[in-house]
C-alpha cells in the first residue's frame, strides 16, 4: 500500500545518531521517553553524561556531565529523576532535579534495589524493586509508600513497563521473561493488575497493557477500561489476542462488553510479540507495536482491527503517547524516533472501502471529527429520517463529522416534520441533542432563539449564553434586543458588531465605554456626534469624553479647535479651559494658537484663572507680546513683567510696587539681564528710595553674583545709603572672603551705630584686612573698646593695644583684656608696660590679680630678657604655697635659688617638679656636678654623658650607667666611636661592678658587653667574677657565658672551662658547641651528663666514625644507641649490620626504609629475620605483603602457603599483582587461589602454560576482560577447542566480539573464527552482532552460505554494516537482497542494473522498482530494459505507470526509435490524456491506418495537436483519414475548413451537422445556397431540419421561392407553425398557476394562525415552544411546493404580524 494512502502516517521525527548519541547507547536501559516532550540517553563513555532531548528543539540537546544508572525526565516540566547504586550495596540512591532553576528537589535512600522506575503522572513515580512496588510524589518531603507486592508470576521478570489509570486506582505492572524450553525464543509476557480500593492483585499473561477512558452510551461518568495483549503457547499452538476489558463496572449504569479481537503475526514473525501498548485518546484506538517493528492498529470501542503494517525494519524497543496529534513516538535500536498519526484524509476511506466497515467508519468520523465518511453520515441520516426515528437522527446530526448535517436544511427538514400529539416536536429533540452535545452555530442559535423570545423565557438564553451554548451573531442581538437590552449589549459585543455596540453604549450614556470598545476592536464612529449629543446632557460628561478622545492612539479624531468652539458656542467658558489644560500638557509647538486662546478667555472672564494656569507654567508657545498686554489690562502686573520684552515697557510697568507681590518682584530681577536689572533699581531707588530700599536690598541679595557685588555697592554708595550697604552686605558677607567687603561691611557698621555688630564681625570673621581695621578703629575712637581689643588680641596686636590703652588711660580696658579676654597674652602686656615704664606696683597688681591663669614661662621670659626676674619672686612662692606644681614655675623658682647661692643641692635632689634638662642646663656654666645631679636625677642620658665627657668625670659615669641597665646607654657608651669608650670599660671594670651586689646590674652589663662585640674584655670581666670567688662564682648563667664566649672567642680555653666547671647547662652547651664543629668538646660534654644518644649522635653524624660508635654501643648498650646506629648503618649501605641492629634495638619503625635497602642489595634472607621482628611489634599490612614477597623470593612457597593461612593483615590482592608482575607466578598462583581471584589466577595459568586450569578459572571469574586473555592466550598456543569455550562467553558482549573477530582473523585463524560464530548462534544471548559478523565472515571467507545465512537471519542482522562488506567483496546478489531487505530501494535497484549479470532478476527487480524514492531512477531503469530485455520493457512500464512522467518515457523511445515496441504501456496509460501519448498513438494510427482506433483517441483524449494532426490527415489518401481531419477541424471550432472539406469529399451529412454545431447562422445558409447552386434538394430539405435553429424562416422560404423548391421547405414550415402555437400556449398555463399559487399561500397562512395554541401545550420544560404567527421569520412550516420557504435561504426574516420593522434606537 502506497504510503500516502495509508491510514497511518509514519515519519522520521529524528535520529538520535545524527545528535551525537553513540549508537551503543540506543538500548532499552540507556534510553527513556516518558512522553511525547523529552527523550533522556544516558551514555558511559567516554565519560559519563545524561543527553536530554526537547522535542520542541530537537537539534539543541542538552549534555550534562551526570553519572547514574538510570535518568528520566518529567512528562510535562523540565525535572529530571536520577537514580544511582550505592557502591558496595544493594541500595539505590534517587535524586530529582529541577534544571531550569538548577536546585535539587528530593532525595532519597531505597533500602532495596529498583529494577525499573516510571513517571506514572507529572507528580508520581512508580519504583518497582524486586518484592514490591513503590510510589513517590514529587511534592512536600514525603518519601516513598508501598502501594503492592509482585505477585508469584512476575518471580525473576524483566520488569518493561508500569501504568496507573487517569484516577490512580488501578495499576498494572508488565515483565516478560525466557519463553518455554522446547520455544525460548518467545518470550513470555506476564501482567499484574492491582485495585488500590480494593487493595488486591490479579495475575495474567499479557505482554502489554494501558488504561483508556470510554463513555458508554446511558452512562454520564467513564468507564476505566484495561487493554492487554497476549501471545501464548498452549499445547504447541501460538495464541495471540487483544483483549478490552472494563474495570469496577458501575452497579446500575450500563458497562462495557468486554471485546477481544486476534492479533494476526506473518509467518515471518512467529517469535515476534507485543512490547508497547498506546491508546489514541483523541480517535479511540488501540496502538500495539511489537518488538520487530509490527503496528497493529484497534478500534477501541469494537476491538475491530483498523490496520497492520510494519513500520521498522530495526527493533522497536520504547514507545511514548503523542497525545497532541493522537499518535505515538517509537524508537528503534537505529536511533530513529519515529512518529506515527492518523492519515485523517484516509483513514476514513480505507475503513469504508478496503474494510467494508461502514458503521466503524462513521463512529471514527464522529469521534475524532474526520472527513472521508461524508455520504455515509448524509446516507444514514436520511435512512433513519425516513423510518421517523427522529431522535436518532437528531443524535446523528448532532454528532456528524465535520457539521455536515448541522445546516438550514435540516433545521428545515425537522421543521417539516408533522407534529403528533402528545410527543416533544422533532424540532426541539434536536435542539435539545445538540445543547447536550456542544455549542450550536449562528443560524442555529438564532432559530432557537427564536422560540425563548417568542415564549419569553430570557433567563434560558442567560443560562445558555453563560454556558457558551450558543454562537453569537448580529441577527440574534437584534432579536433579543426586543425583550433585553442588555443581554443584546452582551451579545453584541460577542458577535463583533461594532456599530451596534457602539449605538447600544450611546443609548446607556456610558460614552467612556464607547472609546474602549471602539480602540479594542478598531472602529471609528462619528465622534462629533456623539460629542455634541453628550454636551447638550450633561457638559461635565463632555470634557471626559473629550478628554478620553484626546487620549486615543493615533491622535485624537476630532480638532481640538472643533472641540473648543463647540464649548465656547454654548459659553462653556470652565469647560472648554478644562479641556484644553488637559489636552494641552504636552506643550507642543502645534498648539500655540490654543494655548494663546485659553489664556485670552480667562484673562478676559477670569484673571484669577489665568494667574494660575501662568503660574503652572505648562504653556511655552502662546503669543506673549498679546498675553503681556492683557495681562496688564487685567492688573496682573506680575504677568506682564514676565512677559514683556522692552526695557521701556518693563520700566512703566515695574514701578507699581504697590501692586506687585515683593518676592515675586524679586525673583523677576533674576530673570533680566545684569544692565537691564540696575537700570530698574536705580529708578526704584529714584522713585522711592525709602519705600523701594527693601525691594532693591532683597534683590541684591539674591542675585549679587548675576549683578556683581562691586556693583551694587557703587550703587548704594551713589545713593550714600550706608543702611543699604549694612544690610546689604550683611547677607553676603558670611559667603565672601573679599578683605574689601569685610572692611566696607565693619565701616558701614560703624557709621550706623551698629557698634555691637562691629564686635561681632571684628571677633567672627577671619577675612578683613587687621592692620587697616586696626588704624580706623584706632582712629574713629569708639567710645567701646572691644572691637579694637578684638582685632589686637586675634592678630598679635597686643602690644599696640596696650600701648594704646595706657597711652588713652583707658587702664580699666587692660585690666578686662588681661583678666577676662586673654590672660594668656598677659606677658606681652606686662613686657608693654615695663617698656612703657608703668609702675610695678600696677604690674605686680595686674600680674597677682591674674594669679594660676597667667602663662609662668613666657612671663619668666619676659623679666628675665629685661633683667627683672626679681620682680615675680613674690607671685613665684605665692604660687608654691597654693600647692603649684607647674613645672615652668618650679624652674623659675630654681633659677633664682641657684643664682643666690642658697642651699642648691638640697633643692635639686629634694624638689620633684622642676625639669632637670632646663635646670641642668642653667646650672652647666655655674656648676656642672649641680648639673650631673640634675641630670642624674632626670635620667638625662644624653646631657649627663656629655657633661661628664666634657669634665672628665668617667667615675661617675661609670657608676650612672651601671645602675641604669639601660640596654640603649651601653650601646652609646660602648660604641667603638666614642672616643671615652676605653676610660670607661676601666672604670666599669675595676670600680662600677665590683662594688655592685645587684646581679641585675652585672647581668645587664655582661649582656651591654655581649651585645658591643668584646669577647676578650668580657672574658677577663667573667673571669675576675667567676674564677675568683666572687658571690657569682657559681652562676650557671656566667659559667655558660664564659664557656660560650670562649667558644665564639677563643676556642683552645673550651676543653679546660669543661672540665672545670660542673654547673653549666650540658645539654645546650653541647649542641652549641657541635654548631662551632668542636665536636670532641661536644662529645666530652654529652658523656659528662649521660646523654648517650646525642654523644652516639656526634659520632656518627659528625666524627663519622662508626667503629667508635660501635664501640660506644657495646659499652652503654642502650636501645636508643643501637636504634641511631643502625638507621647510620643504613645510611652507608651496610644493610646486614644495620638489620642486626635493628633487631638489638627491636625498632620496628623504620621498617620501609629496611625494606626498601634489603631488596636493592637482595638481602632477603636478613629480611625475613627482621620482618618476623617488626611484626611481633606491630601490624601492618606493608610488613605482611613483604614478608610474604621474601619468602616467594628465597623460594620457600611451603612457608607462603602455611603464612596466609595464619593471621595476618597482608593486602593479598596487591601482593599477588607484584608477585604477577614480577614474573613470580607460583607464588601468584597460590595467592589468587587462596583470595578466589579467578580473574588474576587465569592470567597467572595462563603464563604457567596450564590453560584448561585457566578456563577453568576464567569460567568462575565470568569476566569479558579474563575471558578475552585467556581465549587469546589459547588461540595463540593453537588451543582451538579450549578458545573457543572462551569466545562463546565473550561474543555474547556486543563490545567485544569485533575483538575478537579480529584477534582470530589476524592470526588467520578464519575456519575456527566461523565456528565459533556458527556455535554462538544457538546461545540464548545471541545478539544482532554475532549474526552480522558471521555474516560478514561468510562474505569474506565462505561466500557460498552467505545468501542462505541472510535469508535465514535478515531480521537479526546489522544490515547497513553487512551491506558494506558485500560491496567490498562485491557479492551483488546478496547485496541486493539486503538493500531490499534494509528498505534502500534505491541502492537495490542501481545495483541490479549495474550489475545485472548476477543481481538481476525480473520478478525482484520489478518489486524494487515500484518502492524506490529516486525518480531518475525510473528512467535509467527504461534504458536498461530497452538496451538488455526489451522483451519485458512493457511489463515495467505498466508496473510504473503511476510513477513515471509519460511524456519523458514517449520522448526516450522516440529518440531510440522504438516507439512501436512501447504501443501496449501506451495504449494502457492513454487514459491520462497526456499529450505526448496522444501524439505517439496517433501518430502510429495514422501510420497503421487504423482510422478507427484514431477516431475512438481523438474522441476521448483530446489533449494534443488537433490542427497539426488535421493537417497531416487531410490529405490522406483514405477517405476515413480524410473525414477525421473535417471531424478535428469540426472539434477545434473551425467550422469552414471542416465544412469545406466534408462538401470536397461529398460528405454532405457531415457538413450539416457542423454548420448545426457551429451555431453560425451565415454558415448555414451558405450551405443552403451550396445545395441549391448544386441541384441538392433532398440535401436542401434535410440541411433546413438539421439547421432548424439556425436558419431564418424569410431566407428559407426566399430561397426556395426563388429557386423553384417549395414543396422541399414545407416540413419545415410546417414544424415552424406547431412551436410558436406551443410557446403560446404554454404562457397562458403559467399565468392561470400564478394566481392559483397565490390563492394556496393565502390559505397555508391561516392554516399556520391555527395550529399557534397546539404547539405551546407540547413544550418540554428545557426548551421553548413554538413561535407564533408573529415569530416565524424564520419559517418553521414547509413552504409551498415551487416556492421558496419564506425567510428562509437567501432572504430576509419576514417582520412580526406584516408589520414594518422598528428603527434602532437612538437614531443609529
Amino acid at each position: 500500500m502506497a504510503a500516502a494512502s495509508a491510514p497511518i502516517a509514519m515519519k522520521e521525527a529524528l535520529t538520535l545518531t545524527s545528535l551525537g548519541i553513540n549508537p551503543q547507547f540506543i538500548t532499552f536501559t540507556h534510553v527513556t521517553m516518558e512522553s511525547d516532550k523529552y527523550i533522556c540517553v544516558r551514555e558511559t563513555s567516554p565519560q559519563n553524561s545524561v543527553i536530554i532531548i526537547d522535542m520542541n528543539m530537537p537539534n539543541q540537546p542538552l549534555r550534562r556531565p551526570i553519572t547514574a544508572d538510570s535518568a528520566l525526565m518529567n512528562p510535562n516540566s523540565r525535572i529530571l529523576a536520577l537514580k544511582a547504586q550505592i557502591p558496595g550495596a544493594t541500595q539505590d540512591h534517587l535524586q530529582i532535579f529541577n534544571i531550569e532553576l538548577k536546585a535539587k528537589i528530593k532525595s532519597y535512600q531505597m533500602p532495596e534495589q529498583v529494577v525499573f522506575w516510571k513517571w506514572i503522572t507529572p507528580k508520581l513515580l512508580g519504583l518497582v524493586t524486586q518484592a514490591s512496588v513503590y510510589h513517590w510524589s514529587i511534592e512536600g518531603e514525603s518519601e516513598p509508600v508501598k502501594m503492592f507486592d509482585r505477585t508469584a508470576n512476575l518471580a525473576n521478570n524483566q520488569i518493561i513497563n508500569y501504568r496507573c489509570d487517569p484516577s490512580e486506582k488501578w495499576l498494572v505492572l508488565i515483565g516478560i521473561a525466557p519463553g518455554a524450553p522446547e520455544r525460548p525464543q518467545l518470550v513470555k509476557g506476564n501482567m499484574q493488575l492491582f485495585s488500590v480500593e480494593q487493595q488486591r492483585s490479579q495475575a495474567l499473561e499479557a505482554h502489554a497493557a494501558a488504561f483508556a477512558s470510554f463513555k458508554v452510551p446511558g452512562n454520564d461518568n467513564p468507564s476505566i477500561l484495561i487493554c492487554f495483549a497476549t501471545k501464548t503457547m498452549n499445547a504447541g499452538q501460538i495464541t495471540s489476542k487483544l483483549h478490552v476489558i472494563e474495570l469496577g463496572a458501575q452497579p446500575g449504569k450500563p458497562s462495557f462488553t468486554k471485546k477481544q479481537a486476534d492479533l494476526f503475526f506473518p509467518p515471518d514473525f512467529a517469535d515476534d510479540f507485543p512490547v508497547s501498548m498506546q491508546i489514541s485518546h483523541k480517535y479511540s484506538l488501540i496502538y500495539v507495536v511489537t518488538k520487530l517493528g509490527l503496528l497493529f492498529v484497534y478500534d477501541l470501542e469494537t476491538a475491530a482491527a483498523v490496520y497492520r503494517n510494519r513500520i521498522s525494519p530495526d527493533p522497536i524497543f520504547l514507545t511514548a503517547e503523542a497525545s497532541s496529534v493522537g499518535g505515538f513516538y517509537a524508537v528503534n535500536r537505529r536511533g530513529q524516533v519515529l512518529l506515527a498519526t492518523v492519515n485523517e484524509a484516509t483513514i476514513i476511506p480505507f475503513i469504508s472501502g478496503q474494510l467494508n466497515n461502514l458503521e466503524l467508519a462513521v463512529n471514527l468520523a464522529k469521534r475524532g471529527n474526520l472527513p472521508g465518511a461524508e455520504n455515509l453520515v448524509v446516507q444514514r441520516f436520511q435512512e433513519l429520517f425516513s423510518q421517523t426515528k427522529y431522535k436518532e437522527a437528531a443524535e446523528l446530526a448532532a454528532e456528524s463529522p465535520q457539521g455536515i448535517l448541522r445546516t438550514p436544511d435540516t433545521i428545515a427538514k425537522f421543521q417539516s416534520v408533522p407534529v403528533q400529539a402528545g410527543q416533544t416536536p422533532p424540532l426541539l429533540q434536536y435542539f435539545g441533542t445538540l445543547l447536550t452535545k456542544g455549542k450550536l452555530n449562528a443560524f442555529e442559535s438564532l432559530e432557537l432563539s427564536r422560540l425563548v423570545v417568542n415564549q419569553n423565557k430570557k433567563n434560558l438564553l442567560e443560562n445558555w449564553l453563560a454556558e457558551d451554548k450558543l454562537e453569537c451573531s448580529e441577527e440574534l442581538g437584534d432579536l433579543v434586543k426586543t425583550v433585553d437590552n442588555d443581554l443584546a449589549l452582551k451579545i453584541y459585543i460577542k458577535a463583533r458588531a461594532t456599530p451596534k455596540v457602539v449605538a447600544a453604549f450611546a443609548e446607556r450614556r456610558e460614552f467612556d465605554k464607547i472609546l474602549i470598545y471602539s480602540k479594542q476592536v478598531g472602529y471609528t464612529p462619528d465622534y462629533l456626534f456623539l460629542l455634541q449629543t453628550i454636551l447638550r446632557s450633561d457638559p461635565q460628561g463632555a470634557v471626559n469624553f473629550a478628554l478620553m478622545m484626546s487620549q486615543m492612539e493615533g491622535g485624537c479624531p476630532v480638532d481640538y479647535n472643533t472641540i473648543t468652539d463647540l464649548f465656547l458656542q454654548r459659553n462653556m467658558i470652565r469647560e472648554a479651559t478644562a479641556f484644553l489644560l488637559d489636552v494641552l500638557k504636552p506643550n507642543l509647538p502645534d498648539h500655540a494658537y490654543l494655548q494663546t486662546k485659553v489664556l485670552e478667555i480667562n484673562l478676559v472672564t477670569f484673571p484669577n484663572v489665568a494667574d494660575a494656569i501662568l503660574a503652572n507654567g505648562m504653556f511655552s508657545h502662546y503669543d506673549r507680546p498679546r498675553i503681556a498686554q492683557l495681562c496688564e489690562k487685567a492688573g496682573l502686573y506680575m504677568r506682564a513683567l514676565q512677559h514683556y520684552t522692552d526695557l521701556s515697557d518693563i520700566k512703566r510697568v515695574i514701578v507699581n510696587t504697590h501692586a506687585i507681590e515683593p518676592q515675586s518682584l524679586v525673583e523677576f530681577f533674576g530673570t533680566l539681564s545684569r544692565e537691564w536689572a540696575l537700570e530698574c533699581m536705580k529708578d526704584l531707588l529714584l522713585v522711592n528710595l525709602r519705600g523701594n530700599l527693601q525691594i532693591i536690598v532683597q534683590t541684591a541679595k539674591e542675585y549679587s553674583e548675576q549683578l556683581g557685588v562691586d556693583a551694587c555697592i557703587k550703587l548704594f554708595e551713589q545713593f550714600k545709603s550706608y543702611e543699604g550697604l549694612y544690610f546689604f552686605l550683611g547677607s553676603y558677607l558670611s559667603m565672601s572672603e573679599d578683605p574689601i567687603i569685610h572692611f566696607k561691611y565693619i565701616e558701614a557698621a560703624a557709621k550706623t551705630g551698629q557698634i555691637k555688630e562691629v564686635e561681632r564681625v571684628t571677633r567672627e570673621s577671619n577675612f578683613y584686612d587687621p592692620e587697616k581695621t586696626k588704624n580706623f578703629l584706632m582712629e574713629a575712637k569708639l567710645p567701646d573698646a572691644r572691637p579694637l581689643i578684638n582685632v589686637c588680641d586675634r592678630f598679635g596686636f597686643v602690644p599696640d593695644l596696650t600701648h594704646y590703652l595706657y597711652s588713652n588711660n583707658m587702664l580699666r580696658y587692660i585690666e578686662g583684656y588681661v583678666q577676662k579676654v586673654n590672660p594668656g597674652n598677659a606677658p606681652l602686656v606686662v613686657g608693654q608696660l615695663l617698656d612703657d615704664e608703668c609702675p610695678e606696683d600696677f604690674i605686680k597688681g595686674l600680674i597677682l590679680s591674674v594669679r594660676s591663669l597667667l602663662p609662668v614661662e613666657p612671663l619668666v621670659d619676659e623679666c628675665e630678657k629685661r633683667n627683672r626676674l626679681r620682680l615675680l619672686s613674690q607671685f613665684l612662692e605665692h604660687l608654691v604655697n597654693e600647692g603649684s606644681q607647674d613645672v615652668h614655675v618650679h624652674n623659675a623658682l630654681g633659677k633664682i635659688i641657684i643664682d643666690s647661692n642658697n642651699n642648691p643641692e638640697h633643692f635639686l635632689t629634694t624638689n620633684p617638679y622642676y625639669d632637670s634638662r632646663v635646670v641642668g642646663k642653667y646650672c652647666e656654666k655655674r656648676d656642672p656636678t649641680l648639673a650631673v645631679v640634675a641630670y642624674r636625677r632626670g635620667q638625662c642620658d644624653d646631657e649627663l654623658i656629655n657633661v661628664t665627657n666634657k669634665n672628665s668625670l668617667f667615675k661617675l659615669q661609670a657608676r650612672y650607667v651601671v645602675e641604669r641597665m639601660e640596654p640603649d646607654l651601653w650601646d652609646k657608651v660602648l660604641n667603638p666611636e666614642n672616643e671615652y669608650r676605653r676610660q670607661l670599660i676601666d672604670q666599669v671594670v675595676s670600680t662600677a661592678l665590683p662594688e655592685s651586689k645587684s646581679p641585675e646590674q652585672v647581668s645587664a652589663a655582661v649582656k651591654a658587653f655581649m651585645t658591643a662585640d668584646l669577647p676578650h674584655e668580657l672574658i677577663e670581666l667573667l673571669e675576675k667574677i667567676v674564677l675568683q670567688n666572687s658571690a657569682f662564682s657559681g652562676n650557671s648563667n656566667l659559667q655558660n657565658l664564659l664557656i660560650l664566649t670562649a667558644i665564639r672567642a677563643d676556642k683552645s680555653r673550651v676543653m679546660d672551662y669543661v672540665n672545670r666547671l660542673d654547673n653549666f647547662d650540658g645539654p645546650a652547651v653541647g649542641e652549641i658547641a657541635v654548631e662551632a664543629e668542636l665536636y670532641e668538646e661536644a662529645f666530652a660534654i654529652f658523656k659528662k651528663f649521660n646523654l648517650n644518644v646525642q654523644a652516639v649522635n656526634v659520632l656518627l653524624d659528625n666524627i663519622r666514625s662508626i667503629d667508635r660508635a660501635v664501640e660506644f654501643a657495646l659499652r652503654v648498650e642502650e636501645e636508643a644507641v643501637w636504634s641511631q646506629l643502625a638507621k647510620a648503618q643504613l645510611r652507608e649501605g651496610l644493610v646486614s649490620d644495620a638489620i642486626e641492629s635493628f633487631i638489638r634495638a627491636e625498632d620496628a619503625t623504620e621498617f620501609l626504609d629496611v625494606i626498601n635497602a634489603a631488596e636493592q642489595v637482595n638481602a632477603y634472607q636478613d629480611l625475613v629475620r627482621y620482618l618476623l621482628m617488626v611484626r611481633q611489634k606491630t601490624k601492618e599490612p606493608k610488613v605482611d605483603g613483604e614478608l610474604i614477597y621474601a619468602y616467594a623470593k628465597i623460594d620457600k612457597l611451603g612457608e607462603i602457603e602455611e603464612f596466609i593461612l595464619s593471621p595476618n593483615v597482608a593486602n593479598l590482592q596487591t601482593v599477588g599483582d607484584r608477585l604477577y608482575d614480577e614474573a613470580l607466578y607460583e607464588a601468584a598462583k597460590i595467592i589468587f587461589s587462596y583470595i578466589s581471584n579467578w580473574a588474576k589466577l587465569a592470567c597467572t595459568l595462563v603464563k604457567l602454560k596450564q590453560f584448561q586450569g585457566a578456563v577453568d578459572a576464567a569460567r568462575k571469574a565470568n569476566s569479558s576482560k579474563t575471558w578475552k586473555e585467556v581465549c587469546f592466550a589459547c588461540v595463540d598456543a593453537e588451543e582451538f577447542r579450549l578458545a573457543q569455550i572462551c569466545g562463546l562467553n565473550i561474543i555474547v558482549q556486543v563490545d567485544d566480539l569485533e575483538e575478537v573477530s579480529d584477534y582470530y582473523q589476524n592470526r588467520g585463524c578464519f575456519d575456527e573464527l566461523i565456528s565459533l560464530m556458527e556455535s554462538g548462534l544457538g546461545l540464548e544471548r545471541a545478539h544482532m552482532g554475532i549474526f552480522t559478523e558471521l555474516g560478514i565472515l561468510y562474505a569474506r571467507y565462505r561466500p557460498d552460505k552467505l545468501m542462505e545465512h541472510i535469508k535465514l537471519f535478515s531480521t537479526r542482522l546489522n544490515i547497513p554494516k553487512l551491506i558494506r562488506v558485500c560491496d567490498e567483496q562485491q557479492h551483488w546478489k546478496e547485496l541486493t537482497y539486503l538493500y531490499i531487505q534494509y528498505d534502500e530501494f534505491d541502492n537495490a535497484a542501481t545495483t541490479i542494473m549495474n550489475h545485472s549479470p548476477e543481481a538481476w532478476d525480473h520478478m525482484q527487480f520489478k518489486d524494487v522498482a515500484v518502492k524506490v524514492a529516486n525518480v531518475e531512477l525510473y528512467y535509467k531503469a527504461v534504458h536498461f530494459y530497452l538496451q538488455e530485455h526489451p522483451d519485458l520493457i512493457n511489463d515495467l512500464l505498466h508496473v510504473l505507470a503511476l510513477k513515471v512522467d509519460h511524456t519523458r518515457v514517449v520522448d526516450i523511445m522516440r529518440k531510440a526509435g522504438n516507439l512501436h515496441l512501447v504501443k501496449p504501456y501506451m495504449v494502457a496509460v492513454q487514459s491520462n490524456n497526456v499529450a505526448a501519448v496522444n501524439e505517439a498513438l496517433n501518430e502510429i494510427y495514422v501510420e497503421e491506418e487504423d482510422y478507427e482506433r484514431l477516431r475512438e483517441s481523438i474522441d476521448m483524449h483530446d489533449n494534443f495537436d488537433q490542427i497539426g494532426l488535421a493537417q497531416k490527415v487531410e490529405k490522406h489518401e483514405l477517405l476515413e483519414m480524410r473525414r477525421i481531419a473535417a471531424y478535428i477541424y469540426k472539434k477545434a471550432g473551425r467550422w469552414q475548413q471542416s465544412v469545406a472539406l466534408s462538401k470536397k469529399d461529398n460528405l454532405y451529412k457531415d457538413a450539416m451537422e457542423t454548420c448545426s454545431q457551429s451555431g453560425n447562422r451565415e454558415l448555414a445558409e451558405e450551405l443552403l445556397a451550396y445545395f441549391i447552386e448544386k441541384g441538392k434538394k433532398e440535401c436542401f430539405a434535410a440541411c433546413l431540419f438539421i439547421c432548424y435553429d439556425l436558419i431564418r424562416p424569410d431566407v428559407a422560404l426566399e430561397l426556395a421561392w426563388m429557386n423553384n423548391m417549395i414543396d422541399f421547405t414545407f416540413p419545415y414550415l410546417l414544424q415552424f407553425i406547431r412551436e410558436y402555437t406551443s410557446k403560446v400556449d404554454e404562457l397562458i398555463k403559467d399565468k392561470l398557476e400564478a394566481l392559483q399559487e397565490e390563492k394556496s399561500k393565502e390559505k397555508e397562512e391561516k392554516d399556520l394562525v391555527a395550529q399557534q395554541n397546539m404547539y405551546a401545550q407540547l413544550l418540554p420544560l428545557a426548551l421553548p415552544a413554538p413561535p407564533s404567527m408573529g415569530g416565524m421569520g424564520g419559517g418553521f412550516q414547509p413552504p409551498p411546493m415551487g416556492m421558496p420557504p419564506v425567510g428562509g435561504m437567501g432572504m430576509p426574516p419576514m417582520p412580526a404580524f406584516g408589520m414594518p420593522p422598528m428603527p434602532p434606537m437612538g437614531g443609529y
